[in-house]
């Protein structure tokens, strides 16, 4: 007998519908897996004969044949073992025919017929919606996030018992429903605060800029100057997620399985802090079944690289194609794929190896050829990606046990969604630019447009600091949200020379650390 139960399986961060054909024939007992499986999903017809054993269900001694359509995609992953199991069910009379019927399952099986979580449960459960089905069975614990799905019910159950006893009706399955607006609007403030900075209000200035036209930045100090600090409280000044954003924020750490046990949404945005031994794969993305890499798992938020000019030298030039596009594309032979890859770069690095150049207290130990090597490990194209060069001295003392209390992460966050408010009206016809670090330099001619003096005092900075082309539109850029956070269309003068003082490094001298 034939049976046909619909499943999905995952693709890069998306899903798409598989077809789980069973067939039983007359023959010698056999057990035979086809359509391109991968080794867990062949493993899959060990797990599902002990688990329909153990649960006190049979299975046929004849010769049992499994095809995985569409049979020319390579299937990865466990989310196949219930569907195997309950088309052989049906195949084998033990479940009616008609009981999956626009539905789709997917789930692990245990030896004992329990149903363990699996990833990408977010993208398969849209798969699945936008396949036309209508109800999904997946395990308990991947309930929450799948529940989001709008138009889709979803069935959780802790074995493969429970689906069955659903399926033929004896205890029915209480469908779950989450209201994803509801944790959009529920979501808990960021812990990391910027009142907790001291004495850096130039720099808190720079963040504030960089969040507001979501521009990469790299912070230049010594060691214990607060940069990493600094980083950590960004993400808690960047404008709420949308739904969209958060869906497929979700999705992403979905598929590489971080998203924590329970949760349903990643609703505040995501911060990446790798070590600098990572591989370029484990950055961008890759391996022979490619997962996600660290670019793609900040998509939505901040990607920290803490000691830059550590990291080594292949690593950092991988990103340069995910900061101009957004997206992370990996060929392999058999396919290519393309994670979402949209993030805030923040990096951060000593002014020498030392880390004490140019500071009054702690004499550097570098030679001027020293210095030069160090900064050398960073190239001059990656630099040119990063919007803003910020110089951070050291604090004072008098500053570090003052009573001043600096701003609030809320109040710098208002003014920031203002100035993207604005950006969202001025490219709402620009699909793919939501704010001033994304525009294209046809639109830096429209939206940027200079005043006489700032346009005097740009063309004296570009010949004194020798800036590259993409410098310059650099510069443009952050202009433009200066000007937006002051709420004014014409840039000034005052906007083009503070977008000047953000290109440290192109000054070919390094910054001088504060006097305490």
């Amino acid at each position: 007998m034939l049976a046909r139960v619909r499943s999905a399986a995952v693709l890069g961060v998306d899903a798409y519908l598989v077809d789980v054909e069973v067939d039983i024939a007359n023959g010698l007992p056999s057990f035979s897996t086809v359509g391109l499986p991968h080794g867990a999903v062949r493993e899959g017809r060990e797990r599902v004969g002990a688990a329909l054993a153990n649960a006190g269900y049979q299975l046929p001694l004849k010769r049992i044949t499994v095809n995985l359509a569409p049979a020319d995609i390579r299937k990865e992953g466990t989310a196949l073992d219930l569907p195997i199991a309950l088309a052989i069910l049906v195949a084998s009379g033990q479940l009616p025919a008609d009981a999956l019927e626009s539905c789709v399952a997917l789930g692990e099986v245990g030896l004992e017929g329990d149903l363990r979580p699996v990833r990408g449960a977010l993208a398969m459960a849209l798969a699945a919606r936008a396949g036309g089905c209508t109800t999904l069975f997946l395990p308990e614990a991947n309930v929450p996030e799948a529940a989001v799905v709008d138009g889709l019910t979803v069935c959780g159950a802790a074995s493969l018992q429970r689906v069955c006893a659903h399926l033929i009706g004896v205890e029915l399955i209480a469908p779950i429903r989450v209201d994803p607006h509801r944790l959009m609007a529920e979501r808990a403030p960021d812990p990391a605060d910027l009142a907790d900075v001291r004495g850096q209000a130039a720099a808190q200035r720079a963040l504030e800029v960089a969040a507001a036209g979501s521009h990469n930045l790299v912070m230049v100090g010594p060691p214990g100057a607060g940069k990493t600090m600094l980083a950590r409280r960004l993400p808690g000044i960047l404008p709420a997620m949308t739904l969209d954003e958060a869906l497929e924020t979700t999705k992403v750490h979905s598929v590489a399985g971080t998203l924590a046990a329970g949760q349903a949404l990643t609703t505040q945005r995501p911060f990446r802090a790798p070590h600098h031994t990572i591989s370029d794969a484990g950055l961008i993305g890759g391996g022979s079944w490619p997962r996600p890499g660290e670019v793609s798992l900040a998509h939505g938020g901040v990607l920290f690289l803490d000691e830059l000019p550590e990291f080594r030298k292949n690593v950092l030039e991988v990103m340069r194609q995910p900061m101009e596009d957004g997206t992370v594309t990996l060929s392999r032979a058999a396919m290519t794929l393309t994670f979402p890859a949209r993030f805030m770069l923040a990096a951060a690095m000593n002014p020498c190896p030392c880390g004490h150049h140019g500071d009054p207290l702690h004499p550097c130990r570098c030679d001027a050829a020293t210095v030069e090597r160090y900064l050398a490990r960073v190239s001059g194209p990656l630099l040119d990606r990063i919007d803003i060069h910020l110089a951070v001295p050291a604090v004072p003392y008098r500053e570090l046990t003052g009573e001043h209390r600096e701003e609030a992460s809320a109040t710098v966050r208002a003014r920031v969604e203002r100035a993207r408010g604005t950006q969202q009206a001025r490219f709402r016809h620009r699909p793919g630019i939501h704010a001033n670090a994304h525009m294209l330099p046809r639109d830096l001619r429209t939206h940027c447009r200079l005043s006489p003096a700032a346009e005097q005092l740009l063309r004296a900075a570009i010949q004194r600091l020798g800036l590259s082309a993409r410098a310059y539109h650099r510069v443009l850029k952050i202009a433009r949200t200066i000007a937006d956070l002051d709420g004014v269309e014409e840039l000034s003068a005052g906007h083009v020379g503070e977008a000047v003082q953000y290109r440290t490094l192109d000054r070919r001298r390094l910054p001088v650390a504060a006097s305490a």
